[in-house]
């Protein structure tokens, strides 16, 4: 199940079906303001947004023997979320990959909500280390900006709603040049869990996922199999 990232949509993760080459089901999550859902208000609120999306994801995901979360960003902290409502429905979350995140109660200094119009555009590109030519167009941007500025409000105002740690595994992933997410910062999800922790990093920066989606699920598959290349550090 793969949860998306500020401004994504279910079609980023389409790619991923064909990578998968059928050992696995790929099941993006589609939150209101996107693509079939475009005119639909965005949530604003982490919490919120799982709470109202866990009846569909549940459905979605059907009766389904294992199940692992990826989230990068944004969707790391909707995994965090996410996971233990899954436990709740009965459906067994075997392990988090959580991707691009400091741990879930660490808040960026450096922010993006609040600011209007071309100088919130210019902090995201900052932040995400590119810019998504949609944006170029000016039709296009009228309908992707209020679901982006939606979706850095959510993410920097997050909160988790507990303070207990997950009784899931837990991976964290980074790109090796995010300029957004040191490799403490993303050690940080060590604490988030009880169960067994791993730490790994790509080639890349912030958005190292855009071209690293066949290493990811090589990763996915390593970590589910338990066939990983070492311990990981402290």
């Amino acid at each position: 199940m793969c949860l998306p990232f500020a401004g994504a949509g279910p079609s980023f993760f389409h790619p991923w079906r064909r990578l998968s080459a059928g050992r696995w089901r790929i099941v993006p999550v589609e939150l209101p303001g996107r693509e079939r859902r475009i005119l639909e208000t965005p949530y604003r609120n982490v919490a919120e947004a799982v709470e109202n999306s866990v009846d569909d994801i549940v459905a979605d995901l059907g009766d389904r023997a294992r199940t692992m979360i990826f989230g990068h960003s944004l969707g790391a902290v909707l995994a965090y979320e996410l996971a233990p409502l899954l436990s709740a429905r009965g459906i067994h979350v075997e392990r988090l990959f959580v991707s691009g995140s400091p741990g879930p109660w660490t808040q960026r200094e450096r922010r993006a909500t609040g600011l209007s119009g071309d100088e919130f555009l210019a902090r995201v590109e900052e932040f995400a280390g590119f810019r998504h030519e949609a944006l170029d167009h000016p039709e296009m941007r009228e309908l992707i900006l209020p679901t982006l500025q939606a979706d850095c409000e959510m993410h920097e105002n997050y909160l988790p709603s507990t303070g207990e740690p997950l009784q899931v595994p837990i991976c964290s992933i980074r790109g090796d040049s995010d300029g957004l997410v040191g490799p403490d910062q993303a050690r940080e999800w060590k604490k988030a869990t009880t169960e067994e922790f791993s730490y790994t990093e790509f080639p890349g920066d912030h958005m190292y996922l855009v071209d690293c989606a066949q290493e990811i699920l090589h990763l996915i598959e390593r970590e589910s199999t338990g066939k990983r290349p070492g311990p990981a550090p402290d």
